[in-house]
């Protein structure tokens, strides 16, 4: 499933983090890519190990955790280190697929979801769009300010070059409760349908009780928290 969300709407919180993002150092992107992933890295990344970095990562983390679509999508149960990514003009990101693992001891986590939270807005900068390959098909996104693009981390994906401008997004990895996509999804499905019904049914209803019972089953059955 590829899931595109709005996760931070509010155009005055987008701008706040983009004043605190210029402040920032960055440093060859190709420090935090995998042996593989690093022959195709052509872009920047911030240095967050800051206070600064980590109040304003600590901030965006926090923000995606509270996202009730994002809960119901990825059912997380440790969410990864985010990186912010710079990509200049000639800069790209070729096709690769992301570590199964990343981090160390405590901070180690399956990498069942990736996402990408796109922070410039698509008319500041030519290409630059993540393009996502799953089994017969292919996606291409170039979002608006505040909006993150969830996907399997097991898909092979690239960011295309950027031949004018800048394009800064914030990427992460989730691990999920739910390891299986298929099952994630149909919980997801659920989720879904059990909102659109809440409104128009009393909380007692046959319907929503037994849709209640049935997504609290599944959860038992399928998660590992």
């Amino acid at each position: 499933m590829i899931l595109a969300v709005h996760a931070i709407p509010e155009a005055d919180r987008l701008a706040a983090l983009h004043e605190r993002i210029a402040l920032l150092e960055w440093r060859d992107g190709r420090e935090t890519a995998g042996s593989v992933a690093r022959e195709v890295k052509r872009n920047e990344q911030a240095v967050l190990d800051s206070t600064a970095g980590r109040s304003l990562t600590d901030e965006i983390s926090r923000i995606l955790w509270d996202n009730s679509v994002i809960r119901a999508a990825a059912q997380p149960r440790r969410l990864s280190h985010l990186l912010i990514s710079r990509t200049g003009e000639g800069g790209a990101y070729g096709q690769h697929v992301d570590n199964a693992l990343m981090g160390t001891g405590e901070r180690r986590v399956r990498t069942d979801l990736s996402f990408t939270l796109f922070l410039t807005p698509p008319g500041d900068y030519d290409g630059g769009e993540l393009v996502i390959h799953t089994a017969g098909v292919t996606q291409t996104v170039k979002g608006e300010t505040g909006l993150l693009v969830l996907y399997p981390s097991g898909s092979i994906h690239e960011v295309r070059p950027v031949t004018r401008g800048t394009r800064i997004v914030c990427v992460g990895w989730i691990e999920s409760m739910i390891a299986d996509n298929a099952q994630r999804e149909m919980l997801f499905d659920l989720e879904n349908l059990r909102a659109t019904l809440r409104p128009k049914l009393p909380s007692q209803s046959p319907e929503l009780l037994t849709l209640d019972k049935t997504i609290a089953n599944l959860l038992r059955m399928w998660a590992r928290p």
